[in-house]
């Protein structure tokens, strides 16, 4: 049943028993959370603190990048929201890494910050089955006794509801937190700190749901992250900096999307650098930043200026990129200067950077600190451990940036509307994509630092590219029941579309050089080693220099079909070769991961293993063989081991089953 979306400030009484999960966090993972919770059919109610945050970009006015922009193409193949929005809102678009393969492409784009609020809002606003309501969640409902003995060893709960900062409880079976830096968050501005998760938006308390969490025994930890100020445009001299235009011919985000509105009015960005004098103001400044006193771990690879300094401590400059905020915005992001020196001192820094000469400061930079949630206590479907109902996504999770909430939320959602109705979950493996490579990576090794995707996290990179999120994810989410038709439809129409010029371009087969009853592909005019090897013209898109458009002189129509579809054929004919030999790594992949192991194994029982590993077995709890592998510590050894006992379990436990069988 599909039911209409209601928008309110307040729960009364007769709404309090309607829904069947709860989005706590209307940031990127919880818009994504709620949406995909939505599609599968469940009653699905996105909470948060004030509506008209509701996809609130908090630090860069942009989406995508190398690997990010993989992402939000595999939540878009998921049905999500983000590719579409970013498509609306997007005031410069660039494929980053285009003079390389297309396995590192990073699709990304500027964004109109308001532009990208408004959207996300009004899809929301009117998501079939997905009601939004302002309210501050307080604390989870958790029911401890099942009754029906299914609980395993290592689950205290299931959960029944939350608790609103009012006293109001709704009753759910299902939760997503996606609370962002929201919990127990502070800011850091110089020596000054206070509760908040954002610059004048209130954090968590620390008395609500990181204190739930303790007390259900989460292993909860402190991390930092950081945002530039924002600059007066008006007070800036671009004239002497470098200027960066968008492609001439941008690429969408979505699947979906025909045509992106703002191509012809794509805004420039224009890059600058830091000076020794910049660097200067910094190392006089740091004793006076709480924020870098604390022990805290920030991101490696989008750092402060200060741990730039630091960390490289030989270099005199730092790039800088000026990012426009939006048509109707004179703020400019300074992309590189985040920082959370002194407010007082912010300003002779920023006025010793080429073009900021005179420049005015519309808002401070400031550092903030927030709790999250070792993600190895989550299973790969993002559900926590501990508590069954419970998931969690986003920076809860120690990760960092949009894209990586956004992917997490687009999965749990999912997970948590398809368990609400006892449906089977949907598992995206490291084979599978960017968002199964990020949630691997969260489950099985935890996070010491904030995480970001990168194309180089994946062995399987050739494979998982942004160009066929689609054909790799969309299926999937089909079968889960979490795309709607209308995706579908497109999906199917593509896939058919293009396995049948596939097929077309392979039933063709010539040899290098002219034959006695018919032309070859030298007397069509191609380059072809003469090697008397016939090849057929899939083949030829091996070569570098031959693409389709090269083939229209055999096949004419191929001008009649979609140029993004002949780019995406073109993709894959090049890459034939190097699929085929990671088809062989795939298979030991999947070999690995087809070893399941029991989450309520005794590893104390398991002879030959140190106490270590032990420690980290019984921590991580890999699902399976191929995880435990990846585990952060594990050795050959124990890995043969562990394999040796799971392997002589199994032969235990079916020794009785044929000897019954037998009678």
């Amino acid at each position: 049943m599909v039911y209409a979306p209601l928008i309110f400030n307040l729960v009364t009484s007769s709404l309090t028993s309607a829904f069947t999960v709860c989005i706590i966090g209307g940031g990127h993972a919880g818009c994504e959370a709620a949406a995909g919770s939505a599609r599968t059919g469940a009653r699905t109610l996105l909470l948060t603190q004030k509506l008209d945050t509701i996809g609130e970009m908090s630090c860069n006015p942009s989406i995508g990048g190398v690997g990010k922009g993989t992402l939000v193409r595999e939540i878009d193949a998921l049905d999500g929201v983000m590719g579409d929005v970013a498509d609306r809102a997007g005031i410069q678009f660039q494929i980053l890494n285009r003079s390389k393969g297309p396995a590192v492409w990073g699709p990304r784009a500027q964004m109109d910050r308001n532009l990208y609020k408004q959207h996300m809002q009004k899809i929301l606003m009117h998501y079939p089955n997905l009601d939004v309501c302002a309210a501050s969640v307080f604390d989870l409902i958790v029911n401890r006794s099942p009754g029906d003995g299914t609980f395993s060893s290592n689950e205290i709960g299931s959960i029944t509801g939350v608790k609103l900062d009012t006293g109001e409880t709704i009753s759910c079976s299902s939760v997503v937190i996606c609370t962002g830096t929201f919990l127990s968050g502070e800011i850091h501005i110089g020596e000054q700190s206070f509760p908040a998760g954002r610059l004048n938006d209130p954090a968590s308390p620390t008395t609500g749901l990181s204190h739930t969490l303790r007390t259900y025994n989460f292993k909860l930890g402190r991390l930092q992250t950081g945002t530039p100020a924002r600059l007066d445009g008006r007070t800036v001299n671009f004239t002497a900096l470098e200027k960066q235009d968008g492609d001439a011919n941008p690429q969408p985000f979505s699947y979906l999307t025909k045509n992106i509105p703002n191509k012809d009015n794509q805004l420039a960005c224009y890059a600058t650098a830091t000076t020794p004098a910049t660097h200067q103001i910094i190392r006089d400044n740091m004793h006076r930043s709480v924020h870098i006193q604390e022990t805290k771990k920030g991101p490696r690879y989008c750092p402060s200026l200060e741990a730039k300094i630091t960390r490289f401590a030989s270099k005199t400059s730092h790039r800088v990129w000026l990012e426009p905020e939006g048509y109707d915005s004179d703020v400019i992001y300074p992309n590189g200067l985040s920082c959370s020196i002194p407010e007082d001192v912010q300003v002779a820094m920023l006025r010793t950077i080429p073009g900021l000469e005179s420049v005015q400061m519309v808002r401070p930079a400031y550092g903030v600190e927030y709790d999250f949630v070792d993600p190895r206590q989550l299973r790969a479907t993002l559900e926590t451990k501990p508590i069954r109902g419970l998931y969690l996504a986003g920076q809860i999770n120690g990760t960092t940036g949009y894209e990586e909430a956004a992917a997490q939320g687009v999965l749990a959602g999912i997970n948590a509307g398809l368990s609400s109705l006892g449906r089977p979950p949907l598992l995206i493996s490291r084979a599978d994509g960017f968002i199964g490579v990020m949630v691997d990576d969260l489950v099985i090794k935890g996070a010491e630092e904030p995480y970001r995707m990168f194309t180089s996290r994946s062995e399987y990179r050739m494979t998982i590219r942004s160009d066929n999120a689609d054909s790799r994810l969309t299926k999937k989410g089909g079968i889960a029941g979490a795309v709607s038709e209308r995706r579908w439809s497109a999906f199917t129409t593509v896939r058919d579309e293009m396995a049948r010029i596939i097929n077309m371009l392979q039933g063709c087969s010539l040899s290098p050089q002219a034959g006695l009853f018919f032309g070859g592909w030298s007397a069509k005019g191609f380059d072809v080693h003469r090697d008397g090897i016939f090849r057929s013209a899939f083949d030829m898109l091996r070569h570098p220099h031959i693409s389709t458009a090269d083939l229209m002189v055999v096949f004419p129509g191929l001008a009649d079909v979609d140029p993004a579809m002949l780019t995406r054929i073109d993709i894959e004919g090049s890459y034939m070769s190097h699929l085929r030999r990671q088809q062989a790594d795939l298979k030991l992949f999947h070999d690995d991961e087809s070893l399941l192991l029991a989450p309520d194994i005794d590893y104390s029982e398991v002879p030959g293993l140190s106490e270590e590993i032990r420690e980290r077995l019984g921590t991580v709890r890999p699902a399976s063989i191929g995880a435990a592998k990846r585990m952060e510590g594990m050795t050959p050894t124990s890995l043969i081991t562990l394999l040796r006992f799971v392997r002589r379990a199994a032969k235990q436990i079916q020794a009785p089953e044929q000897a019954f069988l037998a009678t």
